[in-house]
């Protein structure tokens, strides 16, 4: 009976009311030790589920003896929190229990592989199990496409002898991720020519690859297959439609699905202010910023702001967008970074106040480890296009050059805003200038920064948004 209440206890409460749980039992055993052990690892504690079946191990007092059901849950939490360390500890004692033979043993051992980054150690679990199914294969294509070998996961997931709505998620996810978004489309095409039913996840991918592309004639198709095939627009999808309507010279058009939706949050409020700033009439972006104000249980949040600055760069409006980043900041708690940054620098900029925009991006309270954020700054400086920006960002950036020479990360600015003009001899030209300087080159070749700049913008925190709501949700 104690057990029973203890294993009911996961539906209703959280780890630390289940351990209390196993407290009092007098004699705990297998089954009790594992509910706590699978407790840890629904709530993604697998360093203490894997403290406490070690304590267990050790506590005379209880009956336990390790078996199939005590690590599936917890190797997968370590995929999960990518404890390589702990997870190759659980297959250590997989092995000296005897219970590697148990399928959800080994799908959890590829799971947490693959998760990992350790692809390899994956596809050596993979080879030798005795009995896969749809899990262990969607695992193995999650693995190689986890590690960017996009190529290797395609070539698993031709050979599955069948394929779930997982199967191709799995993979139009990583050739979006991967910059492929003509894959992503022809995944989507494949899928639905053999019958298949897509989800949410599915449309939002297939979406989002005809906005990065400015692919409206394939959007409107997906649309459609939207309205003809799932019950209704979600929440999830209407926000992608309205990204990618936005993205492909079409505002119009997202505004009038943002207007038809029942539900609206922030992510999809975001879309809509992006939409109109970035892409459409940035005056429309800021009254509906100001509309978004009027709902109480809205908060604006940095992927707002990088929108309501954008729209007041373009417009020209210099009082209008130092309130609107003086409300970010102090109002709404909201740390600035590069976008906001880079939005006023322009502001100031094409007002004359070329000096303030300098000062401006010179005392950035942010890490500007270009290194690390080369791809990000990128994708920003090709997303928020301003009047003459590329002008102008040339300027800015060799006056914060003269000022600062030794600052490594203003000479990558430079590099960068090259890139994104598809000024390729300047690029060029300007890494051979860091080199002769001794200035760390960022770890990417100019093709690769030609994808950067290609694929990414500040959708792609919009995206990760989108997919975060569909993920929670």
């Amino acid at each position: 009976m104690a057990s029973r209440i203890l294993n009911l206890s996961l539906n209703f409460y959280k780890t630390d009311y289940t351990l209390l749980l196993f407290k009092s039992i007098t004699y705990p055993d297998t089954f009790c030790v594992n509910t706590v052990i699978k407790s840890y690892a629904l709530f993604n504690l697998p360093s203490y589920g894997v403290g406490f079946y070690f304590e267990m191990l050790r506590d005379d007092g209880v009956y336990f003896r390790p078996n199939c059901f005590s690590f599936p849950g917890l190797i997968s939490a370590c995929g999960r929190a990518r404890e390589l360390g702990l997870g190759r500890v659980c297959h250590g004692h997989v092995v000296k229990y005897g219970v590697g033979g148990s399928l959800f043993v080994e799908n959890s051992l590829v799971y947490m592989y693959g998760g990992c980054g350790m692809s390899g150690d994956a596809w050596s679990v993979f080879g030798g199990m005795c009995v896969r199914d749809m899990v262990s294969w969607n695992s193995m294509v999650d693995g190689y496409v986890k590690v960017g070998d996009l190529g290797r996961a395609h070539r698993v997931f031709d050979e599955m002898d069948e394929r779930n709505v997982v199967s191709w998620n799995v993979l139009m996810t990583g050739y979006l991720d991967g910059g492929c978004p003509g894959n992503v489309l022809k995944l989507f095409r494949e899928m639905v020519g053999e019958g298949g039913r897509g989800n949410d996840t599915s449309v939002v991918s297939v979406v989002t690859a005809c906005g990065r592309s400015c692919r409206l004639k394939e959007g409107r198709s997906v649309h459609g297959y939207v309205v003809r095939m799932l019950a209704g627009v979600s929440l999830i999808i209407g926000t992608a439609l309205i990204d990618m309507y936005s993205r492909c010279g079409r505002p119009d058009v997202a505004g009038v699905i943002f207007g038809g939706m029942l539900i609206k949050n922030l992510v999809c409020w975001n879309a809509m202010i992006a939409g109109h700033s970035i892409h459409g009439n940035p005056k429309n972006g800021l009254e509906l910023f100001d509309k978004m104000l009027k709902v109480g249980d809205l908060i604006p949040d940095e992927v707002t702001y990088v929108g309501v600055l954008c729209a007041s760069a373009r417009l020209g409006l210099l009082t209008e967008g130092k309130n609107h980043f003086l409300h970010m900041t102090e109002v709404f708690n909201v740390k600035p970074n590069f976008a906001h940054y880079w939005c006023m620098a322009n502001l100031f900029a094409n007002q004359g106040l070329v000096n303030e925009a300098v000062e401006l991006l010179k005392n950035m309270q942010i890490d500007v480890n270009m290194s690390q954020q080369s791809s990000l700054w990128a994708g920003l400086l090709g997303s928020c296009r301003f009047k003459g920006d590329v002008v102008l960002g040339e300027q800015i950036a060799k006056a914060l050059i003269e000022d600062d020479p030794l600052n490594h990360s203003y000479h990558v600015l430079l590099l960068i805003i090259y890139a994104v003009a598809g000024r390729w001899d300047d690029a060029s030209r300007m890494k051979c200038t860091m080199k002769e300087r001794g200035i760390s080159v960022p770890g990417f070749s100019l093709l690769e920064l030609m994808e950067i700049v290609n694929s990414l913008d500040v959708g792609d925190k919009l995206k990760d948004s989108i997919y975060g709501l569909h993920e929670n949700g």
